[in-house]
């Protein structure tokens, strides 16, 4: 008996200690990206579309400062932000107008970009005006993009953000799902419901195997979205608004602080 009181004891010890061990690797990782710049890039969910406060020297880009890249630098205080993530932006968007921040100076980079690439406005105007037939086969055209053509279109983003910036912590941060299932929403149907959040699975999965296969961190937004998708009651996400079409879609201000930043604070 004293023997397993002596294990227990110890392993409550060691637990401890990693415990300790892991907030502090934790607590460094930010310091050490704090140090140096950041640089923040990507899309519309990475400008922060759909949670208001928008910058008016930003434009169209629609820079918000209620999106997660304004409220981290706010909170950590790094050497220098750019915040050069625009509204629509797709890869090749990132790579002509977006990487000018980055140097061997910076210490963290985050980037969400890839759905405008696969189509994703496209694919939610198909479904919401179209049958269940149409919208499952625009979603496979879209899939079939993801397995053919963004890999590669991603490689090149990812390489020259490397190449730029060699000494930073890069976090991919993905998509949420959009929808709650198995609850009555009016709209769209739910096979259609289904169909869209498995297409954000399968964006999301070929993301991070481009991210890991580049040393990145993927940030996976789906666990902290759950509970808060579309048609949930407490939905972080707008639905289709037709008075702000660009909206729709997109994460509100409650996404943006309890979705996305706490992805990034857990990966910085």
């Amino acid at each position: 008996m004293r023997r397993f009181r002596l294990v227990v004891i110890v392993s409550s010890v060691l637990l401890a200690v990693a415990t300790a061990l892991t907030g502090s690797a934790s607590a460094q990782g930010s310091q050490l990206a704090a140090g140096g710049g950041y640089v923040a890039l990507g899309d519309s969910y990475s400008s922060g579309v759909g949670a208001g406060g928008y910058i008016s020297s930003s434009g169209d880009c629609k820079r918000s400062t209620k999106a997660y890249p304004y409220l981290w630098n706010a909170a950590h205080a790094p050497a220098s932000f750019t915040f050069a993530a625009c509204s629509g932006a797709r890869t090749g968007d990132v790579l002509a107008g977006q990487l000018g921040g980055l140097n061997s100076t910076t210490g963290l980079v985050s980037v969400t970009v890839g759905g405008n690439d696969a189509g994703f406005a496209d694919v939610m105007t198909t479904c919401v005006t179209s049958s269940d037939s149409s919208c499952l086969s625009r979603i496979n055209t879209a899939r079939a993009y993801v397995d053919s053509t963004l890999p590669g279109k991603l490689d090149t983003v990812y390489s020259t953000i490397r190449s730029k910036a060699p000494n930073a912590r890069v976090v991919v941060i993905g998509y949420p799902r959009f929808y709650r299932l198995g609850t009555v929403c009016l709209g769209l149907s739910e096979a259609k419901r289904s169909a869209i959040n498995n297409a954000a699975d399968y964006l999301d999965a070929a993301t991070a195997r481009r991210a890991a296969a580049h040393g990145f961190v993927f940030g996976d937004v789906r666990t902290p979205f759950t509970g808060h998708e579309i048609c949930s009651g407490s939905s972080w996400l707008h639905s289709l608004n037709l008075l702000n079409i660009g909206e729709s879609y997109h994460p509100t201000a409650a996404g943006q602080s309890g979705g996305y930043l706490p992805v990034l604070n857990s990966a910085a």
